[in-house]
């Protein structure tokens, strides 16, 4: 069933047009969206923060299965849309909002507790909104997003494949990924050039885990695995030696960086020839203990 009101008549009718710059691809499908809130696992309790209201595809069947929803909107003009067509449910809160600036203890208190999202990305945005939420793990509980097929075959990679890499080792320290459902471009307008992936991203799963662990580090991890991924094709003694990982290591003037590094990666029992793309996220998580010694 295509969406009731066209989307190209309601687009034409309040001079709007989807904007390059916003990534915008709307929903045309009732029933695509309809099962993308069935398999996030929207529940009638649930206060849910929605990312990209667009014309409303998902936020309406998000409503009908929600208690609440917050609507994020960067684009004014689909904000002047909905106040003037007064077209969305009576749970739905419209907010004029760039995720990327949002204050996340703001969408906390509006969501009564952990953050649980809803959003049909813009591809422009997928890594910047991803490293958002991962900046800001302790206030999520989950998100059920569209992603472009490429960044969601990363964050499910396993190691030593051309897909594994920074965001698949960082979010996988801090939450678990779900493939849901597969997208073609004509579900959207306009039309994409490649397929979209619907994922599920559960936080606080293995976030626990390592704030357990008596030396790990929240920001040393970061720079550890961002530094081995800096040059892919270079060993973990180089690109980690270039980063200098070593804590004080400036006032360790007599003993060479490259030395230090090569000895924090042998703690970890992992070879210095190794490359970022052969360890999993165990070995990354040794390693930068190895370097909080």
């Amino acid at each position: 069933m295509t969406i009731a009101h066209n989307t190209r008549a309601a687009l034409a009718k309040h001079q709007l047009a989807p904007k390059k710059r916003f990534g915008q691809n709307f929903l045309v499908h009732t029933s695509t969206a309809e099962s993308i809130v069935r398999a996030g696992g929207v529940t009638a309790d649930d206060i849910i923060i929605e990312v990209g209201v667009g014309l409303g595809a998902l936020t309406r069947p998000i409503a009908r299965a929600a208690r609440q929803v917050f609507g994020l909107e960067i684009d004014s003009g689909i904000i002047r849309y909905h106040q003037e067509e007064h077209d969305l449910p009576e749970n739905v809160t419209l907010m004029h909002q760039d995720i990327l600036k949002a204050d996340f203890q703001n969408l906390a208190d509006l969501a009564q507790g952990p953050i649980k999202i809803m959003a049909n990305l813009p591809y422009s945005i997928s890594n910047p909104f991803l490293f958002t939420l991962i900046e800001n793990q302790e206030k999520m509980a989950w998100a059920t997003i569209m992603l472009q097929k490429e960044v969601a075959d990363r964050l499910t990679a396993q190691p030593g494949t051309k897909q594994y890499g920074v965001p698949t080792v960082l979010l996988g320290a801090c939450a678990t990924v779900k493939r849901l459902l597969t997208l073609k471009p004509g579900e959207f307008h306009p039309r994409p050039k490649i397929d979209s992936v619907v994922v599920r991203i559960d936080f606080n799963r293995q976030a626990d885990r390592l704030k357990a662990l008596p030396s790990y580090d929240h920001l040393l991890f970061h720079r550890v695995v961002r530094g081995a991924f800096s040059q892919r094709r270079k060993t973990l003694l180089n690109t980690l030696s270039s980063a200098k990982i070593i804590p004080g290591a400036a006032d360790q003037e007599n003993i060479p960086i490259k030395k230090l590094t090569e000895a924090a990666i042998r703690r970890a029992g992992i070879a210095p020839t190794a490359r970022a793309e052969d360890l999993n996220l165990e070995e990354f998580i040794q390693l930068s203990l190895a370097f909080s010694e």
